[in-house]
């Protein structure tokens, strides 16, 4: 497939990459930077365009951009393009985004954390398609087998709960990784010592129910623990953790003891 790229994020590069790997053709990359849109241009084999107007026509536009963005963008080439199959990558933004000006809309969004220092496993990728005609969907399903074992038809609603639960599973825990690792810190503690609970916790979240594997002193009901380890927090003038750590013991409580 011959496709148009816009976006040089972690998003952009990464499924840049799949797409080549997989004997699809990028033949061309627009972005805001156009140092980044020269590099990535480089990687894909393909042109760096510094306005969109010097695009060539091709089969499908991939809309890799913040969600800001992507309204603006679809205004644009719609004009260019007003029969090109476009799609956006966003997990919460609904194909209204491009439907509603472009007739030939769709959504190609991979559940996956995108860092560039990393290679993502697109088999095992989940990767949503979404269409406003069953043509289109065809060609994305299509598209996205080419890429992941996992490929599934869901609606912008059905997308946008599972964003919501991949900012709890993903941007959250690590946050709490974060947080661990800052009160280790405090005492000059190793925080790779904490790596096996860490790989556990998650295996046991994906072979188990996450509620039914629920331990610590929250779900003991043991206050006295509760109360030392924010105490120990206060002390150390870590009042953001000491709120985070009242907030989620509270939500554990509540989860298993609530009648």
């Amino acid at each position: 497939m011959k496709i148009s790229l816009v976006g040089s994020g972690r998003v952009a590069f990464h499924l840049g990459k799949v797409l080549l790997a997989q004997g699809h053709h990028i033949i061309q990359v627009y972005a805001r930077d156009f140092e980044k849109t020269q590099k990535f241009a480089e990687q894909f084999q393909s042109k760096a365009c510094e306005a969109l107007r010097e695009f060539q026509p091709t089969d499908l536009i991939i809309l890799a951009v913040s969600d800001s963005a992507i309204a603006e963008l679809v205004k644009q080439i719609h004009e260019l393009f007003p029969e090109t199959l476009m799609v956006h990558t966003s997990g919460s933004t609904d194909i209204e985004v491009i439907s509603h000006v472009h007739k030939k809309a769709g959504v190609f969004y991979p559940l996956q954390t995108f860092s560039l220092e990393r290679d993502v496993d697109w088999q095992v990728t989940p990767l949503f398609v979404e269409a406003t005609n069953k043509d289109d969907l065809a060609i994305l399903s299509d598209l996205a087998n080419s890429l992941s074992n996992r490929v599934y038809q869901y609606t912008s609603k059905q997308r946008l709960s599972l964003h919501l639960a991949a900012v709890f599973a993903c941007n959250f825990s690590n946050y709490c990784f974060d947080m661990a690792k800052q009160v280790v810190d405090k005492e000059q503690v190793d925080f790779s010592l904490l790596y096996p609970l860490i790989l556990e916790t998650a295996k046991k979240a994906t072979e188990n129910d996450p509620k039914q594997m629920q331990t610590g002193p929250a779900v003991r009901g043991d206050q006295n623990i509760l109360t030392m380890h924010q105490g120990l927090l206060a002390q150390a003038n870590q009042d953001d953790l000491k709120q985070v750590y009242q907030i989620l013991s509270d939500g554990i409580v509540k989860r298993h003891h609530s009648v």
